[in-house]
């Protein structure tokens, strides 16, 4: 018997359903067809807003987990939020064609930004996400006027043995027992939503894709990104050290803005951020995009 029809679909809908209750009731739902499969798109906000769209972290996070952030940045900006194309969520992947290279990945956000009518918009990411985000402002930054990065991983810095040790075995063999074991080490113990938490445990065992891996971009490409990207790092992260994340990109980006957001930790973005980090991501996103980069906050 497949994957597909052991996992429990339905079980994962509802989870999924129920965290997006949090998000503005005036939310809608788009699909937008792209050469590597259907995506799906959360969006909220006035039409006429400035675009901003949000890519999650990697495996068990989906779009929902931006419902913190939703409500404000969607009072100024029309707020785009992604599943990913073969991971948890309501996007499907195309049976023919799997996402293998980072060129990929931007033919996608191409096909995904002119499904959904945009030029160009301002880009964030969590995790992941802001890997994919950073990639996709280097190899296309006519498309992206601002980049926000949330704890980005693979980025600036390298990932902590102990991490890769603690994730091995829910990586290997996730079950929802496993996936809480594991994020209640890396957000050392603090409340969790519950509805967000059982987002996660149902994620256990999706028929997910191998995602795209590589290395972190090369210093000297990071050197010419001339736009303005903002950096918000997990003070209590234990994928890696933020001081030394933080360090290496004001090193490498000419125009960064980095700040450390208290008493968080790294799987805890986004949902958990203080709420203060809605109102720097609105500062950052309304300031003007060719303006001389702001002075960078350092880490707390």
């Amino acid at each position: 018997m497949s994957a597909r029809r052991t996992y429990d679909f339905d079980g994962f809908l509802a989870a999924y359903d129920k965290v997006m209750t949090k998000w503005p009731a005036s939310r809608e739902a788009l699909t937008v067809p792209t050469p590597f499969g259907a995506t799906h798109v959360n969006v909220c906000g006035p039409a006429d807003g400035p675009p901003l769209l949000l890519l999650p972290g990697g495996g068990s996070a989906t779009s929902a987990s931006w419902y913190r952030q939703a409500t404000e940045l969607s009072r100024v900006h029309r707020l785009y939020a992604v599943d990913l194309i073969g991971a948890p969520g309501r996007s499907t992947s195309a049976p023919d064609r799997q996402a293998r290279t980072v060129a990929d990945l931007t033919t996608w956000l191409d096909a995904l930004l002119k499904g959904l009518g945009l030029a160009e918009t301002d880009l964030g990411g969590h995790s992941y996400g802001a890997w994919i985000a950073l990639h996709y402002a280097l190899r296309a930054p006519h498309r992206v006027r601002h980049l926000v990065l949330f704890d980005p991983t693979q980025c600036f810095a390298a990932l902590k043995s102990s991490y890769g040790a603690h994730a091995l075995r829910m990586l290997v063999r996730p079950t929802p027992r496993r996936v809480r074991n594991f994020l209640e080490w890396e957000t050392g113990g603090a409340p969790l939503d519950p509805d967000w938490l059982a987002l996660q445990e149902a994620a256990a065992g999706f028929p997910s894709l191998r995602p795209v891996v590589g290395p972190r971009p090369r210093p000297k490409a990071l050197r010419r990104l001339n736009l303005p990207v903002l950096l918000l790092l997990a003070e209590n992260s234990r994928t890696h050290n933020p001081a030394k994340v933080a360090a290496a990109a004001e090193t490498l980006l000419p125009r960064v803005t980095t700040t450390t957001l208290p008493h968080v930790s790294h799987h805890a973005l986004p949902h958990a951020a203080p709420p203060e980090s809605s109102q720097l991501i609105t500062d950052f996103l309304t300031g003007p995009a060719d303006s001389a980069p702001p002075t960078p906050t350092p880490p707390s």
